[in-house]
């Protein structure tokens, strides 16, 4: 005989919700849902308050067991069916659920048809629908902080950026602890006078805002003093801190300390993999392919495809110049995040070191959609077009990164060249000297301004700057910039009979194979110089012997020795 199923719903429904609680906070997410399905079978299953277990009574509310499926399926990343479930709800839990599904479905379907050509977000239907209900809700006073966030972020989407700032700060006054607001926000700030127009909850968590500004505006000291203040604080450790800290170190051309830094995080951290692109860029940066290969093989152990390892393991092939595999890591992680400002920018270098430039420029202008102050890509932009012939263009982009980073010599080098490739000397002049005085990154400027001076004629300067250029000949610059520099010095000093310069200069010469042959040249140039001149300097003498008894008797007296020209012969000299 079959055994008759009989139990108490009520306690069946506890039982579940407890379990589901209970997988839910150690992330079983999959049970959770199957047991959430089950619940909500049960949904006119009313239970008392006692009935319930204490870690649930606090969570639940009249639309519980709907919340608890349709959250089930937002884990899942079933987004779709989240909407679904909770359309009708009014709760500001329920609603949000709903409204962020919704958001979060577009975003996801976005990703999975993404072409070579993104879609417009002024095109988008869903969006425009999405932002008209939450416009709908904010106009009754119905959106929480949370929803007022999520209403910023489509406003932002939207390109509706003044209503965007307003509603984000409305949303970070009633939910300060939300960072996700605080960083949106962020984005929509583009200089000093707008931060410090924004009306501000007085709460902690503005600090760590303000910091993150002052980094974003290129205000470093600013920002690495907050940075160290929170540090004092209490989060000395803190792999977040740590990391802003060695990005400010990093942009004020301290890379080895911002390394150092990052190493410090790994030691707290072992399994952090947190702004671990950032410290893969560094490595990059200074060739250490050591350093980088371990860094990419621990990423892929921990989490291969996490949007940071995707970037590491393209920066290592970047760095043994395998740019095709670069090129397909660098899509993996865009494909994760379309939103990765550093994807696209990296994306964009490497399609420059395959000439491909149509894919350059698509790439650099997804990162300032995606961020208009990321410098990089303003920069990259400028030196495609340069590539393409178009100066003018190139010469507009470099304008846009050198505003955004003042004081790096890079951004005011190239802005010089694009000047002088447009004949706009003066500009360029002015280019070249501001780049010397904010400290020559690459010990460029100098020479961009000797031979901008040598073009003109205006040798005396032109010398000044070339002197000062290979003042330091053991720095890294170019050999053959450095051999012109000298052949230039050389010309120079021998044509104003400045012959021991001029000798000093060609000496240099002989160092090099290049100019070997040409240095013996000038050498003895200067060696027939130097016998015209100590000829003449005798002939002189000589006239000076014959005229001057003063000089005649200095020479018997040189002659004998012991003697000496005592001021009483001098006086007593007779008079030619």
């Amino acid at each position: 005989m079959q055994e008759s199923v009989k139990f108490n719903l009520k306690e069946a429904k506890s039982d579940l919700l407890h379990a589901i609680n209970e997988c839910s906070q150690r992330g079983l997410l999959n049970t959770t849902k199957w047991l959430a399905e089950l619940n909500y079978s049960l949904k006119n299953i009313k239970l008392d308050v006692h009935d319930l277990t204490a870690d649930i009574k606090s969570e639940i509310c009249e639309e519980e067991d709907i919340y608890v499926l349709s959250k089930t399926y937002f884990d899942l990343k079933e987004y779709d069916r989240a909407a679904y479930f909770t359309k009708d709800c009014a709760t500001p839990k329920v609603r949000f659920l709903h409204l962020y599904s919704r958001y979060l479905s577009g975003e996801k379907k976005k990703i999975d048809d993404m072409t070579d050509v993104p879609p417009d977000p002024l095109k988008n239907d869903n969006l425009k629908l999405l932002c008209a209900d939450l416009r709908k809700d904010h106009l009754a006073s119905k959106l929480d902080g949370f929803g007022l966030y999520l209403f910023g972020v489509t406003l932002k989407k939207l390109q509706l950026m003044r209503e965007a700032i307003d509603v984000l700060v409305e949303s970070i006054h009633k939910e300060p602890m939300h960072w996700g607001a605080w960083l949106e926000l962020a984005a929509l700030i583009t200089d000093r006078e707008k931060l410090e127009s924004l009306c501000l909850p007085n709460h902690w968590m503005k600090y760590f805002f303000m910091a993150h500004m002052y980094l974003e505006l290129q205000l470093i000291d600013e920002g690495l003093a907050l940075y160290c203040q929170l540090q004092s604080m209490g989060f000395q450790k803190n792999c977040y801190v740590l990391a802003q800290t060695a990005i400010a170190t990093h942009y004020r051309r301290d890379v080895d300390n911002a390394i150092e830094t990052f190493k410090k995080i790994i030691e707290e951290d072992p399994y952090c993999l947190d702004n671990m692109d950032t410290y893969s860029n560094l490595l990059y940066v200074k060739e250490m392919k050591v350093e980088l290969a371990y860094l990419a093989h621990r990423a892929t152990d921990i989490d291969k495809y996490r949007l940071e390892t995707c970037c590491i393991v393209g920066n290592y092939y970047s760095l043994r110049a395998d740019h095709p595999k670069a090129v397909m890591y660098f899509h993996r992680a865009l494909k994760i995040n379309p939103q990765y400002l550093s994807g696209w920018t990296l994306l964009g270098h490497e399609f420059m070191e395959m000439k491909n430039t149509n894919g350059a420029i698509h790439s650099y202008r997804q990162a300032i959609e995606v961020n208009r102050r990321d410098y990089r890509a303003w920069y990259g932009l400028g030196q495609t077009y340069e590539i393409l012939k178009m100066p003018f263009y190139g010469l507009y982009y470099y304008k846009q990164a050198q505003v955004l980073r003042p004081h790096d010599s890079r951004m005011i080098l190239a802005l010089g060249e694009a000047y002088e490739k447009q004949d706009k000397i003066q500009d360029a002049l002015k280019c070249y000297y501001k780049a010397c005085n904010v400290g020559d990154i690459e010990g460029m400027a100098l020479f961009k301004l000797a031979t901008l001076y040598e073009k003109l004629g205006e040798d005396e300067q032109a010398v000044g700057a070339y002197t000062d250029f290979v003042a330091d000949e053991f720095r890294n610059i170019d050999k053959s910039d450095l051999i012109h520099a000298y052949k230039y010095l050389i010309h120079y000093h021998i044509k104003r009979e400045h012959l021991d310069q001029a000798n000093h200069f060609a000496q240099k010469c002989l160092q090099f194979d290049e100019t070997k042959e040409e240095a013996w040249g000038l050498l003895r140039t200067i060696t027939e110089k130097r016998t015209i001149r100590l000829g003449e300097t005798f002939m002189m003498v000589d006239d000076m012997n014959e005229t001057d008894p003063v000089m005649e008797q200095r020479a018997q007296a040189d002659a004998t020795p012991g003697s000496q020209l005592s001021p009483m012969n001098l006086s007593s000299t007779p008079t030619p």
